[in-house]
């Protein structure tokens, strides 16, 4: 049986999470089916990243080239191709991010296996392949069954899935021949140029105060913004409040804005709608305040506290100044 194989996204020498995300679910995934788990590493100069992901998994296979030094979907693809062909994996998981979708359509029509794209949930059912995706915005979670194929690509949501962490026994590193023969002129690298950041990032945060329409008006987010600040956090908000222009849209947690994993999430006034929970269900601890107990944010809270708000902030932001002292 062919092994699961994650292909390992990376920009300027940094891995990003979603491989690590995609790690974890496709541990999961050869496991259930009895079958290793391999990251696929292309790039140039890579050696640091590659003994980082053998702590995360049993085997890496790399291709070192310099023209793979930066994403390119056309190399990416005649390497990915190859490699394809040599291995037969029976499943490649690859991000659904702006490279990620560059690639996978091309790829799999190439190497003529079927693509489901966007998922928030994988698995097998025999031999078949079975993924959920999330459609009409997030109001609807389609499940969806793939046709009995010899091997399967998926791209996988980032956010979603938790990550895989190190472990104490290192897999191995296989270096594998370049199959590429030059670079392409039909698209090149040019630059790299971040994004800016218009004030503080919270995808970054590692507490969050996250406020929703129940709050009641603008008037309370000074109350909040304190309570952030006093638990070394940020400010981070559900759609209704930015459509209110109550908060910018920087500070969305949801399908339409980011997609946060902090350590602590505080969920105050929300709702809870599918759309919101997907961008934030992978908190290490998630904390719910609504006054409504059938409120559907308690379904994924670790901790959830029934009430008015303005009766738990005030002794919530007491305690923390008392622990302070």
């Amino acid at each position: 049986m062919g092994e699961i194989f994650v292909l390992v996204e990376h920009r300027q020498g940094k891995i990003r999470d979603i491989t690590y995300e995609m790690l974890g679910l496709g541990e999961n995934l050869a496991n259930h089916k009895g079958t290793s788990l391999t990251a696929l590493l292309l790039g140039h100069d890579v050696k640091p990243m590659a003994e980082d992901l053998s702590t995360r998994t049993s085997k890496v296979l790399v291709v070192e080239d310099e023209n793979l030094k930066n994403f390119n979907s056309i190399l990416y693809q005649q390497t990915l191709s190859f490699l394809i062909s040599k291995y037969q994996p029976l499943l490649i998981l690859i991000g659904h991010s702006a490279s990620g979708m560059d690639l996978a359509p091309s790829l799999s029509v190439e190497a003529d296996l079927p693509l489901v794209t966007d998922c928030i949930g994988l698995s097998f059912e025999n031999d078949k392949l079975k993924a959920t995706r999330s459609i009409y915005g997030g109001k609807v979670n389609a499940s969806i069954s793939l046709k009995e194929s010899k091997g399967y690509m998926a791209t996988i949501r980032p956010g979603v899935f938790s990550a895989k962490l190190p472990g104490e026994k290192k897999g191995g590193i296989v270096i594998e021949p370049s199959p590429l023969k030059g670079t392409t002129d039909i698209k090149k690298f040019i630059e790299y140029i971040e994004a800016p950041i218009t004030g503080e990032d919270i995808t970054q945060a590692e507490v969050l105060v996250s406020v929703g329409q129940g709050i009641g008006g603008p008037e309370q987010i000074p109350m909040f913004e304190e309570l952030a600040k006093d638990l070394g956090g940020t400010i981070a908000c559900s759609r209704p409040v930015v459509d209110r222009n109550w908060l910018p849209k920087e500070r969305q947690v949801g399908i339409s804005g980011k997609t946060v994993k902090p350590k602590i999430y505080i969920a105050i006034g929300i709702s809870g709608a599918f759309q919101h929970v997907t961008a934030m269900q992978g908190s290490e601890t998630i904390i719910a305040i609504n006054k409504d107990p059938r409120a559907p944010i308690f379904s994924v809270a670790d901790y959830g506290i029934v009430d008015d708000f303005q009766n738990v902030i005030p002794i919530l932001k007491e305690k923390v100044k008392g622990l302070k002292l």
